[in-house]
């Protein structure tokens, strides 16, 4: 974010109305609701970079019944934005959490364009039947888009931000409420008042405590998450006796590339514009539009445990993420199919069958093979050819702090923490067992505006 300049801790104030801590999309967008419905807020960032997660998201923000999916003659239903997900998610979502989430979607939408973010465009993720996923016109990857145009709105309404400064404790009165919270900075110590504090930590994809504690058969397991994605939002939250929920469940995402030190999500409207899977013969072997969970099962189930995405510049032409994937060196390329086929060592008469088969598929919209209904807008035939060597990874997290729909904490006998908040992903519960792609994005500005808004209700309640 070069052109948006955080402040250094030096210039915290002592007290302000709300503390946010965490600067990705839940963050960001909790601090403009509240800061729009009159609160003094700041956020604090522990890491230099701002962003958090949300940087490296890539396929959109999912929405139903909004006025953009009309215009691209898209004719959708909350209900089954809701019953979808629900299945999707092993009907393990908590279902309160589920409603207030789907009916809020197209409204976030709007706020998000009532802020100059529009997301005019849409695609389809993994679980989904229709296309709900919204991102800007441009194709661009939701996430740094979204960040960056979030920093805007943040500067032009002089928000603080602050990065480098981590928070190490949360503050108690006698009577339990949260009242401030503890942070470093350039290795000097301060207390910060505040009415409320909203945790906006992200998940804990690249906690090996948390693994070691909740899943050790992932621990050796590659993440897609940034570094800083370590649980310390539900390390605030333990310490004040805040419930953790799910903590087991745990996505793996199908479709990472992890041949080098640093690890990249192959996002999944790679899929959604048309790519397909192929393994080591060459041939297809899963739905690759199921939920990330049968993918990711399919592919580690395969003799050698990664597979190929294979697409070709009609899809590429749809997915502007892959300019970066070529970029930093991860897509091979075929002037032919069986010159591709060579250059992956796979056998170029079956990848040549594969996708022969694949466009008669297309052509029919019948997937006799794997009965897949969705991303078949396109063959793969528009030379040139490409593929991306890929196999999962962690990816998300869908357990977290308990809270309720008001985004309020809640202790383990059901009660709520006065004066802590909670939204994104460092929470669980809406979810289920299997987070479906563009979900994550959308859960952070419709949970975040509602942090912000129930922050600014329980600050008036106290005065």
């Amino acid at each position: 974010m070069a052109d948006f300049q955080p402040l250094s801790a030096s210039q915290l104030a002592d007290s302000y109305d709300a503390v946010i801590i965490g600067s990705g999309g839940t963050g960001l967008s909790a601090a403009i609701q509240a800061t729009e419905l009159g609160l003094k807020v700041a956020v604090l960032e522990k890491e230099t970079a701002l962003g958090g997660n949300t940087n490296r998201a890539s396929s959109g923000m999912n929405a139903a019944e909004t006025n953009v999916q009309l215009h691209h003659g898209v004719i959708d239903n909350v209900a089954d934005f809701f019953h979808e997900t629900y299945k999707d998610g092993g009907k393990l979502n908590d279902k309160d959490m589920l409603g207030y989430f789907v009916y809020h979607s197209a409204p976030a939408i709007d706020w998000l364009a009532d802020h100059g973010i529009k997301l005019d465009d849409i695609t389809i993720t993994g679980g989904m039947s229709k296309k709900r996923t919204h991102r800007p016109a441009s194709m661009a990857p939701i996430g740094g888009f979204l960040v960056k145009s979030l920093l805007r709105v943040i500067a032009e309404e002089k928000i603080p931000v602050f990065n480098e400064t981590k928070v190490t404790k949360l503050s108690q009165a006698e009577d339990g409420r949260v009242n401030g919270v503890e942070v470093e900075a350039n290795g000097t110590k301060k207390h910060i008042a505040a009415k409320a504090v909203i945790l906006a930590t992200g998940g804990f994809g690249a906690s090996k405590d948390y693994m070691k504690r909740f899943r050790p058969d992932l621990l050796d397991y590659k993440t897609t998450n940034q570094p800083g994605a370590t649980g310390d939002g539900l390390k605030l939250g333990e310490q004040v006796g805040a419930e953790l929920m799910q903590m087991n469940l745990i996505q793996v995402h199908p479709t990472v590339q992890q041949d080098n030190p640093h690890v990249y999500l192959i996002g999944e409207a790679v899929r959604g514009e048309g790519a397909i899977l192929i393994n080591g013969e060459g041939k297809r072997f899963v739905n690759e539009l199921n939920t990330r969970k049968i993918v990711s099962n399919a592919i580690t189930a395969l003799p050698e445990h990664s597979a190929y995405l294979i697409l070709d510049q009609g899809i590429r032409d749809h997915v502007k993420a892959i300019e970066f994937y070529d970029q930093v060196g991860l897509v091979v390329h075929g002037d032919t199919i069986e010159d591709l086929a060579k250059k992956i060592k796979v056998d170029p008469a079956n990848l040549q069958a594969t996708v022969t088969t694949w466009n008669e598929a297309v052509k029919n919209q019948k997937d006799t093979e794997f009965n897949r209904t969705t991303g078949m807008d396109r063959g793969i035939e528009k030379p040139g050819f490409f593929a991306i060597h890929i196999a999962p990874a962690i990816h998300y997290t869908m357990g977290g702090l308990h809270i309720n729909t008001k985004t309020q904490v809640l202790d383990g006998n059901g009660d709520v923490i006065k004066g802590l908040f909670a939204a994104g992903e460092v929470a669980g519960g809406l979810h289920g067992n299997n987070r479906v792609g563009g979900n994550s994005i959308a859960e952070t500005i419709i949970f975040g505006r509602q942090a912000g808004q129930q922050v600014t209700l329980y600050t008036q309640s106290l005065n």
